[in-house]
């Protein structure tokens, strides 16, 4: 029986998710690759069906599901757009997953209600231009200044680098090379000296937004600091 109901609720998850994409993103597919467009508003919709907070519990506005049914949504939007499909699993594992993961109570009550419903969206920072994901040898600094941290660099090929309104940033706080000198702050979008920077012109995924995001003297509060 349990086994049974399991696959019936699969099986409603599954249709949820083909129903969408297919009414929402299929007629703009085309129209939305090839002028390189990420369509804000979608993202929105998703969250208010449930799609971007797949893994976040009910208390914080989510969905609650497992990693098989967040599979497969993203399995049933992705074959209608590859795009919309990286941005939904963007938004749900990376910078939702993580303040999900490691943040303080205060912080999932803040962060994740917002970025499960979509009225947020959410982007994390890790690759820099000159050391790509080698996070031992970032140059993006977090100086602390008294309960602030002052953040300053750049991240590269950012999913939602533009549009994000709220980020998980990886930066170094301790000395180059020292395993565990990084740490992650939550860095929302209007926070003075975070900009968005150049968005890529890629060969694909074009619906889904690539950008920089460059920090000039980021003062975050250490509230932020994720954890």
């Amino acid at each position: 029986m349990h086994s049974a109901h399991l696959s019936h609720d699969m099986a409603i998850i599954r249709q949820s998710a083909r129903d969408f994409a297919e009414t929402y993103i299929r007629p703009h597919v085309m129209e939305w690759d090839e002028s390189q467009h990420f369509p804000v508003d979608l993202m929105h919709n998703l969250g208010a069906h449930g799609f971007l907070g797949v893994l976040v519990p009910e208390e914080y506005e989510g969905s609650g599901l497992g990693y098989q049914e967040y599979i497969t949504i993203i399995e049933e939007i992705a074959k209608v757009c590859s795009s919309i499909g990286l941005s939904v699993a963007a938004h749900n594992s990376l910078c939702t997953g993580h303040i999900l993961q490691f943040g303080n109570e205060s912080q999932k009550k803040k962060y994740l209600p917002k970025l499960a419903t979509g009225q947020w969206i959410g982007a994390w920072g890790l690759t820099e231009p000159n050391t790509g994901s080698d996070a031992g040898r970032m140059q993006c600094v977090a100086t602390r200044d008294g309960d602030h941290f002052v953040l300053n660099g750049t991240k590269c090929w950012i999913t939602h680098g533009i549009s994000g309104d709220v980020a998980v940033v990886i930066a170094r706080t301790g000395e180059l090379l020292d395993s565990r000198g990084m740490s992650a702050f939550i860095v929302e979008r209007n926070t003075a000296g975070f900009k968005a920077g150049k968005k890529e012109n890629k060969l694909g995924m074009r619906a889904s937004e690539t950008a920089e995001m460059i920090f000039d003297n980021c003062r975050i509060h250490q509230d932020q600091l994720l954890g």
